[in-house]
């Protein structure tokens, strides 16, 4: 059975955040806080940067209005994994189903702007861009727990 585009994207997403997901419950409670230096993320800051982004990644790419941006986490502190994962749950399963109703057609023609930049990229480029933000913040996570000296769970399934 041949998959739509959209399908192969969701099943990127849906790989991507599981290995991240793997990562993250290889933090102990303790490390939430640490980070390499003054200027870095803490790694619960990073955590929570990768789950809010989906919430912003669907304004994008349906179009919405970011002038007024509020995140739903403002204010809300970081209290477990668990408790961040089920809160951001919702606004995961409403980016997926975004996807969903993207045709082919959609997604190669429909050009978004990113509103950090100005860029214009097509639909598809620019989802797979979003898993390799996700990715690239997996690798730091990576390295935060060596520095750590905290067993890296293994991603390479």
């Amino acid at each position: 059975m041949k998959m739509t585009q959209s399908e192969l994207i969701i099943l990127n997403f849906t790989e991507i955040r599981r290995r991240s997901i793997k990562l993250w419950n290889g933090l102990p409670e303790k490390y939430y806080n640490w980070k390499p230096d003054e200027k870095a993320m803490s790694a619960s800051e990073m955590i929570r940067h990768v789950l809010e982004a989906d919430y912003g990644w669907n304004l994008i790419i349906n179009q919405g209005d970011m002038t007024n941006y509020k995140t739903p986490w403002e204010n809300r502190a970081f209290i477990s994994l668990t408790d961040e994962l089920e809160f951001a749950e919702p606004y995961r399963k409403t980016f997926i189903e975004s996807i969903k109703h993207f045709s082919d057609k959609e997604l190669n023609e429909t050009e978004i702007v990113h509103p950090g930049n100005g860029d214009k990229k097509i639909l598809a480029k620019y989802l797979l861009r979003i898993g390799y933000h996700e990715s690239v913040h997996a690798g730091q996570f990576l390295s935060y727990l060596r520095a750590m000296k905290i067993d890296r769970p293994n991603i390479w399934d």
